[in-house]
């Protein structure tokens, strides 16, 4: 009778987990939703819309249930602004130049964009922001000094400070970032992931939202400017995804993709040999047990169901940066346009 129980109890566990049913996604639905002669490589998802940003000055909000774009031309000086970086919180949206001066803009109390960080260098060249919280924010970018410029808010984007090299690893000599999709940084909780290529194709990991830090090697393709990752991202506070190759040689598909399981601290080569080449962004599907991903890039869109072991190309759709709003509705953005992706 006992054992009969016991039996009765595992049968209850068993079916209590349903099992994964692998999406298999062989083609994409383009809806184009804006187009105009700007490059966008910086999007957002927040509340019923999507913030975006990119070449020319432009900047500006698509709102998903009524199908309507509104942009805008943010005037600084006379400059010519191109924006790689865009972020939000529940009440704000920001947006940051790629070169020098570095401008970082808020959403302001009165609707209007202000500058709320600016830093002026030759070597200025901010990556990818994203938040951790309200709050809290971070933004990344390639190295003046002997560190990677990394600054931090605390007030909601108020006021922005940089993190000083004493308080972070050391670079390699060549060793940089690329703004190729607004995706170098991935972020869990508190946890904080940073991607790096050039010289050295690197992790750098802050358990404690920009505190402390360490550095970890992985086996992506690294030693020349074009090498390295291109774009990072976490299901959840064990497993991550790196991906990039070099985009001058973009059919080259050896070592350009890699998973880990421990949280960062190992990397390993997936699809080693097959489709895809170069891509410039990777995300995972929501809701799908960091089994399905998606990446795209200027050579197309490419899907994996089982953790990027394998890979099926299902379109030639060039873009720079997906981002997903469920597990089969993205939206993407690229050369002269953005679209609503929808996957089948």
């Amino acid at each position: 009778m006992k054992k009969i129980l016991i039996l009765g109890l595992l049968l209850l566990v068993a079916c209590g987990k349903e099992k994964f049913i692998p999406n298999n996604y062989s083609e994409v639905v383009v809806e184009e939703i804006y187009s105009d002669s700007v490059s966008i490589r910086a999007l957002t998802l927040m509340q019923g819309s999507v913030g975006f940003a990119g070449s020319g000055n432009i900047f500006g909000i698509y709102n998903i249930p009524e199908a309507k774009v509104i942009t805008q031309k943010m005037k600084q000086d006379s400059l010519a602004l191109e924006f790689r970086a865009v972020a939000s919180t529940n009440t704000d949206f920001f947006m940051l130049t790629v070169g020098n001066p570095a401008l970082l803009y808020k959403t302001g109390d009165n609707g209007a964009m202000e500058l709320v960080y600016r830093e002026d260098h030759e070597k200025v060249f901010y990556d990818a922001m994203k938040f951790w919280n309200d709050k809290e924010g971070i933004a990344m970018g390639d190295p003046i000094a002997n560190c990677m410029s990394i600054i931090v808010t605390r007030d909601g984007g108020k006021t922005w400070n940089k993190i000083s090299c004493d308080a972070l690893p050391g670079i390699e000599e060549g060793e940089a970032a690329f703004a190729a999709s607004n995706t170098n940084i991935a972020i869990v909780g508190e946890k904080t992931w940073i991607a790096t290529g050039g010289s050295k194709a690197r992790i750098y990991f802050s358990p404690d939202k920009a505190k402390t830090w360490k550095v970890y090697n992985t086996p992506i393709i690294q030693g020349k400017p074009t090498q390295g990752i291109y774009s990072i991202d976490f299901y959840d506070e064990m497993n991550g995804i790196i991906m990039g190759g070099d985009y001058t040689k973009p059919d080259n598909n050896q070592a350009n993709k890699a998973v880990t399981k421990d949280g960062g601290k190992t990397w390993q080569l997936v699809g080693k040999g097959q489709e895809p080449g170069y891509r410039s962004c990777v995300q995972y599907l929501p809701g799908r047990e960091a089994k399905e991903l998606m990446v795209v890039g200027f050579k197309g869109i490419s899907f994996s169901n089982n953790g990027g072991e394998t890979w099926k190309k299902i379109s030639d759709e060039p873009f720079y940066t997906i981002r997903f709003l469920n597990d089969s509705v993205a939206f993407a953005a690229g050369k002269n346009r953005m679209a609503r992706l929808n996957f089948k």
